[in-house]
């Protein structure tokens, strides 16, 4: 996300005060000016507060000031939410961590500052992108693995339902994913013994690699009770996704998509079990895209992959 310069906060700002107050120790100057910064692309206002001359930075995101589609949430409880899941997911990996939340500034939720080159970054200059996506194999390996819990299948099917509502398909199109779909429920592919906490946002701008180390953003949309391989598939559908936009070949992306999962995988028997799995949470993944784009050429090209990917069920 780009971010640009909006104002300059002095003492005597009750907000820039209280950031002061919270931060504690970290700030020595407590009369210096703070520059705020705001980020573009965001669900909700985030900025940037620089405490100049003294090293530190924080990320404030305001669920109150809504900024996409979706207006009608419970903005204290989305706040909360966000700030659990940072809590619990900073147990295992590397996450901004949590500082502090106030209802009364509109819903604000304050955490570290993360700098560093996003995914998205590595993506458009290759810089050690196999590394990079060795290290994020491991990171939401971490993830899944030390947040074990029950299932919740039908959750899976609710929300691909719900994404399929979404895109106004015609009835024809709608049938023909309706049935695939029962074809998946029906078989054992996406049965498994446990469910797990996922970021479900697998967006390559929510990855920061800090001194060559991977951090995830954006926590607000983490489930928990999800199948592992639902934050695989549809990272592997940004993954094809971005290689068809800027290379014009999504075929060019399968290198990637397959070192990223052998990564991942523990050994042959595990990287059978996922890849089997994966085209029903790369169909999601890519349809989730195609929301974002209309019923342009590319839309139709993801609905096309979409269900391709649903077909491979046995």
């Amino acid at each position: 996300m780009l971010e640009y310069y909006v104002n300059t906060l002095g003492p005597g700002d009750v907000f820039r005060d209280w950031l002061v107050e919270i931060l504690g120790d970290r700030i020595s100057n407590k009369y210096c000016e703070t520059d705020v910064f705001k980020y573009d692309r965001s669900s909700h206002t985030v900025c940037k507060y620089k405490f100049r001359g003294e090293g530190c930075s924080v990320i404030v995101k305001f669920f109150a000031e809504p900024r996409g589609k979706n207006r009608s949430y419970d903005a204290f409880k989305a706040m909360m939410n966000e700030y659990n899941n940072l809590k619990k997911a900073g147990s295992f990996i590397n996450v901004p961590k949590p500082i502090a939340v106030h209802e009364g500034f509109n819903c604000a939720l304050v955490t570290e500052y993360i700098s560093g080159r996003s995914l998205m970054w590595c993506l458009k200059h290759d810089n050690k992108l196999f590394d990079r996506l060795t290290s994020l194999a491991y990171l939401l390996r971490s993830l899944h693995e030390n947040t074990r819990c029950h299932y919740n299948k039908e959750k899976e099917f609710a929300n691909f339902h719900h994404v399929l509502d979404q895109l106004s398909l015609n009835p024809h199109t709608r049938q023909a994913f309706n049935e695939l779909l029962g074809k998946w429920w029906y078989s054992s592919v996406l049965d498994v013994e446990h469910g797990c906490m996922i970021h479900r946002d697998v967006s390559p701008l929510n990855y920061i690699f800090h001194d060559n180390g991977p951090y995830a953003l954006d926590l607000e949309s983490c489930w928990h009770h999800a199948n592992n391989v639902r934050d695989l598939g549809t990272f592997c559908a940004e993954l094809k996704n971005y290689f068809q936009l800027k290379r014009r070949s999504g075929i060019k992306a399968e290198p990637y998509i397959g070192h990223f999962l052998w990564e991942y995988s523990k050994d042959k028997e595990d990287f059978s079990r996922l890849t089997r799995a994966l085209p029903f949470f790369m169909s999601v993944g890519l349809l989730r895209i195609a929301r974002l784009h209309g019923h342009s050429l590319h839309y139709q090209y993801l609905l096309k992959e979409a269900g391709e990917c649903l077909e491979t069920i046995r």
